[in-house]
């Protein structure tokens, strides 16, 4: 058998982490990519705005990519494309709304003219090299959700994308579970399925009941405004709102740039039906009095720049939160927000609002009883849980295990994990390889130019401070001025001038000791400098800012 015919599975994200999902598929000179999603900066990356994923592999066979797939149109999926496209120029699949979010993206950043992009509809199915991918009609907390199968040589994969399965959606057909029955009665190779939930036990209930949350929330509070916050790409969450709104006749507002573009998108396409003079603007707010207003506001996560955070916060241009308003959160706080999140509850109570968090969500994930639904309907020969953090796909290969699928039939595989399945009777699978994976850190307009050097930096710089020793020398290397000492952010210089002297002290005597050995150089200089003051400083505060030794020469 040769080497090359083999079917090979590499995720190059979004295996460890909610977030920065994308994967390849390759097979001899064929390779697609699934999903090109961003995820966002963990709290100790200083400055950091969104980290993309290491592409190095793709574009080393840069030749051989023949396109990228989406399942859907959050940012965990599409969010990475406009900088990865900027290196990889390759065409674009996805379903019309998923599109519509791609286009705005592609605006933002003048690449609408350079990208070729082909809108496919769920049923069909479109040829990229040696490969075919069917699109699957699927339910998720945004429209037009779909799954992947993947038919190549060496079989189908399917690969689930984000889903859950909901009999009643807001929008649209149900979950198309006899086409994955279908797939299934034909043989698969693998699913790789969505793992965010699998801890969770039972179904996730459908999105309508939320539905009925709302209607009970408008009831309940008929004097006071109401300001709900949800995710900006939950379409159908907003469809709901505005029809509860409409019904209890109140006009809506919709707060937060991510929230209206996601909106415009979606009504310009026919995925959100606004009735007539419900929309109004934030200007025209304030000829209504607050029973008849509702605000769709982004920020359900804490993030410290949305709109509700800064309307928390007292710093929002326009809205004030003021007693007798009473806030939604319609969502869960994604892993590693939950600070951030009560945060916000915590400012907004103190200005009197009253908070509601229990009820007004519902996942956009399988729980186990639709992950055992979907194994059971697909039948793979591999099980290969994706999409979450490790706990979750832990979680879902217990699942398999309940299903009867055994150790050697269920792959944990990490990002960057090259994973060959042969072309041979058994499908032997096993990982043979590892390719480049991990965050590009994107900081403002500079994508990947901080790494983790300058990471650190950042972090030691937020931990302890920099301290800049500066000092002028003749050429003959005698000390003309200084040694100055310069803080920040290690201690305030006006109350400790008793260590600041000290310290140039030390600084002195380490000169004396270098410059007396004729012929030392300014790196030998500068390395005296910050070990001895560097040891002083721990000795004396258990500190260890960043020392940074500036030496000049006096022209003569």
């Amino acid at each position: 058998m040769s080497n090359t015919s083999k079917l090979k599975i590499i995720p190059l994200g979004g295996l460890e982490a909610i977030g920065m999902n994308i994967t390849a598929f390759e097979y001899e000179d064929s390779i697609i990519v699934v999903d090109c999603g961003l995820a966002f900066p963990e709290d100790d990356m200083y400055g950091i705005d969104l980290v993309i994923p290491d592409i190095t592999y793709l574009l080393e066979n840069a030749d051989r990519v023949k396109g990228f797939v989406f399942t859907h149109g959050h940012e965990d999926h599409i969010g990475a494309l406009p900088y990865i496209l900027k290196q990889l120029n390759v065409p674009i699949y996805a379903t019309k709304l998923t599109m519509g979010l791609i286009e705005l993206k592609l605006m933002e950043h003048e690449l609408i003219k350079t990208t070729r992009r082909k809108v496919v509809q769920p049923g069909q199915t479109i040829s990229l090299g040696k490969f075919r991918v069917e699109f699957i009609k699927t339910n998720h907390s945004i429209q037009d959700a779909v799954a992947l199968a993947i038919y190549s040589p060496v079989g189908t994969v399917v690969h689930t994308g984000d889903f859950k399965v909901d009999f009643t959606p807001v929008f649209g057909d149900a979950i198309d579970l006899q086409r994955f029955a279908e797939i299934g009665r034909k043989g698969v190779l693998a699913l790789m399925c969505d793992s965010t939930n699998a801890e969770r036990p039972g179904y996730t209930p459908s999105e309508r009941t939320v539905g009925k949350a709302f209607d009970t929330i408008f009831a309940e509070h008929g004097n006071s405004r109401l300001i709900i916050a949800t995710f900006a790409s939950n379409v159908d969450r907003v469809q709901q709102i505005i029809d509860t709104a409409y019904k209890y006749g109140r006009k809506v507002i919709v707060e937060g740039r991510s929230m209206v573009n996601v909106i415009s998108t979606a009504e310009e396409l026919g995925y959100i039906s606004i009735p007539e003079r419900t929309l109004i603007t934030l200007e025209e707010m304030k000829n209504y009095p607050d029973e008849q207003l509702v605000l769709i506001t982004t920020g359900s996560q804490g993030e410290s720049m949305a709109a509700l955070s800064r309307m928390a916060g007292g710093i929002h241009k326009k809205v004030q939160i003021k007693p007798g308003d009473t806030i939604v959160f319609s969502s869960h706080p994604i892993p590693g927000n939950e600070k951030n999140v009560s945060k916000v509850m915590n400012e907004l109570y103190s200005k009197g609002a009253e908070v509601i968090f229990q009820d007004a969500h519902v996942s956009g994930h399988p729980c186990q009883e639709e992950i055992k639904l979907i194994y059971s309907l697909v039948k793979p020969l591999y099980a290969i849980p994706v999409h979450g953090e490790y706990r979750h796909r832990v979680a879902q290969a217990k699942i398999a295990r309940m299903l009867d699928y055994d150790t050697d039939h269920i792959l944990m595989i990490s990002s960057g994990d090259v994973l060959e399945i042969a072309d041979d009777p058994d499908h032997q699978a096993k990982v043979t390889g590892h390719v480049p994976c991990g965050g590009i850190l994107v900081d403002g307009l500079g994508v990947g130019d901080v790494g983790n050097i300058v990471l650190k930096d950042r972090q030691r710089l937020a931990e302890d401070g920099v301290i800049i020793v500066v000092l002028t020398l003749d050429p003959e290397g005698n000390l003309i001025s200084g040694p100055d000492i310069v803080s920040r952010g290690f201690v305030y210089v006006r109350d400790s001038e008793e260590l600041m002297e000290e310290a140039r002290e030390v600084v002195d005597d380490a000169l004396d000791s270098v410059l007396d050995n004729r012929g030392a150089d300014w790196t030998k200089i500068k390395n005296a400098i910050r070990d001895e003051l560097g040891d002083f400083l721990w000795k004396r505060t258990k500190r260890n800012p960043m020392i940074l030794p500036i030496l000049m020469e006096a022209e003569v």
